[in-house]
């Protein structure tokens, strides 16, 4: 895997991934940014809720759970002074579906973090992670 990232101007950046695809990233305007984009810091915390949600659907489609709609939260804390590492990250899944199964929606969610989620296994080398769900009716 190969990504690049350009800088644009004050603290504004462009991300391109080996795959193609482009993103910006700034600051806030008290570190000299103009808000354009995420933070990187949330790129990573993005990415975390990206990689454990492809899991959980992929288990739960492998299940043949009729999930319609997912979504995961994800609130973090961060430590107060450099490295401003994450130290708690708590991702909430809201699955939608028809007759979904708390019991496979609770194992894939493990299985995820504890296996799959390659992001959620490097940051939980720091940080405390946590996870919780609700399921609703579609």
């Amino acid at each position: 895997m190969k990504a690049r990232v350009k800088w644009i101007e004050g603290v504004a950046m462009l991300g391109e991934s080996g795959s193609g695809h482009g993103l910006v990233m700034d600051g806030p305007p008290d570190a000299g940014g103009r808000n354009l984009g995420v933070r990187p810091m949330e790129m990573l915390l993005l990415g975390m809720g990206g990689c454990t949600q492809f899991d959980v659907l992929s288990i739960l489609r492998k299940a043949r759970q009729a999930v319609t709609d997912c979504v995961v939260e994800l609130a973090a804390e961060r430590a107060e002074t450099d490295p401003k590492v994450f130290t708690r990250i708590h991702a909430h899944f809201i699955l939608t579906g028809h007759d979904l199964d708390a019991k496979r929606v609770e194992q894939a969610i493990r299985l995820s973090a504890e296996k799959y989620c390659s992001a959620s296994l490097m940051l939980g080398a720091m940080a405390t992670i946590s996870h919780d769900f609700e399921i609703r009716e579609a």
